[in-house]
């Protein structure tokens, strides 16, 4: 089950109906399940709280991701979502707000089925991955998200 939620910002989750789907597919690609997968979409400071709450940092960031499994194979997290960040990041990167925040999603998800972002060659195979399920998303799965 994928859910998602709003703390300190507005956003029409319903624009997201078709990227449930998306991530149940790329999930079942990593040979995962989806137990339960928490996107909470929120403001900068809401997050930089968790930051220093949870991880004593002091910095914003575009996500934090919170593994919940308990078992192997089954994907089960709370992944927060900075949409400051995103808004940010799409202007920096000139791609659609709508486009960056699905590199996000992906993002935590390939963080849950075992992809890490701590040096140069994990952080260029992550990218492939997220470019990977990007180009999937907008092939097979976009419908009138935005």
């Amino acid at each position: 089950m994928v859910n998602f939620f709003t703390e300190n910002v507005d956003y029409e989750i319903s624009l997201l109906s078709s990227v449930p789907p998306w991530l149940k597919f790329l999930a079942e690609l990593e040979e995962q399940d989806i137990s339960e997968l928490n996107y909470i979409f929120c403001s900068d400071e809401y997050l930089l709280q968790i930051n220093r709450q949870y991880l004593n940092h002091d910095f914003f960031t575009d996500i934090i991701t919170f593994d919940n499994s308990e078992r192997p194979n089954l994907v089960e997290g709370d992944i927060f979502i900075s949409l400051d960040r995103v808004r940010e990041n799409s202007a920096i990167h000139q791609t659609t707000f709508f486009s960056e925040l699905l590199r996000v999603i992906a993002h935590g998800l390939l963080h849950l089925v075992g992809y890490g972002d701590y040096d140069d060659k994990s952080k260029a195979t992550m990218r492939k991955m997220e470019d990977k399920y990007l180009d999937l998303y907008f092939q097979s799965f976009h419908k009138a998200d935005g």
